[in-house]
């Protein structure tokens, strides 16, 4: 009788049993967490911290005793109440939009033209501008505005020494910063002049990523430049165009420094929009309760774009094109 031979049972591979972890150490799950913690912890004291204190003053009457004593009362939504009745506030509220739109348009238009023209240069005079643009985007925000400071100097500055060289008498010795529309329009080319790099070199990398090939096939089918960018290049890059619109606005909205440094408001309250009337107000008359309401409706607004911001950008993602 032939003898049967057993089939060999078949060895099943088991992964490794990890090694039980040293007392006194988080388990290998737990690391990454463990390893960003420092950061949400610092990201939760010098961002979220100053915002909840920021209400909590909003909410309570919070003056220069309150602040040195530190028995603040709760008031409720009284500051906003007093805030929301003020003229002053709506008047400031309007030039921040105003000022905001005149930037953004300006920044968008300019940077588009810049970045299109750097793409269309070749090696040499392509390094030439993005060193440029580089250059000045790293020049310090109190250092331009000093510079733009004395080029409007009204006795020394050389705007003033180059227009009268050229015959217009009447801007010998002008006094730009006295006068509302000039120190605004100054402004305006300062912020412009800081911003337009950012905006440039961001587009000009977005447009570096569309094939050569849709191009040439455009001008082959006769498409003009200002067709290929308006069906072909726009709306390809939309979602940066977008970004860049959405972080210009938030950055020309929330303008402080260069405005407190150069006019701090003035003259009068031709250059005042509401970061710096928020400063404004918890200053002069130590109402630092008036003062972060007014930031916390700063806030909102520029939340506002972002609700915007998302919502498009969530519905790019939900087209099924």
């Amino acid at each position: 009788m032939p003898a049967v031979r057993e089939r060999p049972t078949p060895r099943v591979h088991r992964p490794p049993e990890a090694p039980p972890g040293r007392p006194g150490r988080p388990p290998r799950d737990l690391w990454p967490y463990v390893l960003i913690a420092p950061a949400i912890c610092g990201t939760l004291y010098l961002l979220v911290y100053p915002l909840v204190r920021a209400v909590a003053i909003s909410l309570q009457d919070f003056r220069l005793r309150q602040l040195i004593s530190g028995d603040a009362e709760f008031v409720g939504l009284r500051n906003y109440r007093t805030l929301l009745s003020d003229p002053r506030f709506w008047e400031v509220t309007g030039r921040t939009f105003v000022f905001m739109a005149v930037n953004v348009v300006l920044i968008m238009v300019i940077s588009t033209l810049v970045a299109l023209m750097t793409e269309r240069l070749r090696r040499a005079g392509r390094t030439v501008v993005l060193c440029s643009l580089v250059l000045a985007w790293a020049m310090p925000v109190v250092a331009a505005t000093t510079v733009f400071q004395w080029l409007f100097h009204s006795e020394f500055g050389i705007v003033n020494q180059s227009l009268t060289a050229l015959g217009f008498e009447s801007f010998d010795r002008y006094p730009w910063f006295a006068n509302g529309t000039a120190a605004f329009t100054i402004l305006v080319l300062l912020i412009v002049w800081q911003s337009v790099p950012f905006a440039a070199v961001t587009l000009y990398s977005a447009l570096t990523t569309v094939p050569a090939e849709l191009y040439e096939s455009a001008r082959l089918d006769g498409a003009t430049g200002p067709r290929i960018f308006r069906s072909l290049t726009f709306p390809m890059l939309r979602p940066i165009f977008m970004l860049v619109l959405s972080l210009e606005v938030i950055w020309t909205f929330k303008a402080f420094v260069q405005i407190w440094v150069m006019t701090r408001g003035g003259p009068g309250d031709a250059t005042t929009i509401l970061p710096v009337y928020a400063v404004q107000t918890a200053l002069s008359g130590q109402r630092y309760d008036l003062g972060s309401a007014a930031s916390m409706v700063t806030v909102v607004l520029m939340s506002g774009v972002l609700v915007l911001y998302f919502r498009q950008m969530f519905r790019q993602e939900d087209d099924p094109r």
